[in-house]
């Protein structure tokens, strides 16, 4: 059974909540980038739109951690390319914070 299509007022609504959830999502990333949160924070954000953020993009985001060496590093810890934070599992978040976790 096919859906009704969206009124525009239905479409404008997703399209706005998409916006935000879209920009939500890059305060965190430069956040991060410039070390006002911390990995841990992030984690336990109750925030959907962090919440549904890709782990890849999460680290990719942090200092000195790029595209390609977030890649070498989901891959070593045995998460998937496409597993975003919420999906993550308590050893996989526990891997990450170790692997980030101040030095000292």
């Amino acid at each position: 059974m096919a859906l009704p299509p969206l009124t525009p007022e239905q479409r404008r609504a997703a399209l706005d909540k998409a916006a935000a959830a879209r920009k939500e999502r890059a305060e965190v990333k430069d956040a991060l980038k410039h070390g006002k949160l911390s990995l841990r924070e992030v984690l336990a954000s109750d925030s959907e739109a962090v919440r549904k953020m890709t782990v890849h993009a999460l680290l990719a985001s942090l200092p000195d951690i790029g595209k390609v060496r977030a890649q070498k590093i989901i891959t070593e810890l045995g998460i998937s390319d496409s597993r975003r934070i919420q999906g993550l599992g308590f050893r996989q978040r526990e891997h990450l914070l170790t692997r980030f976790s101040p030095q000292g």
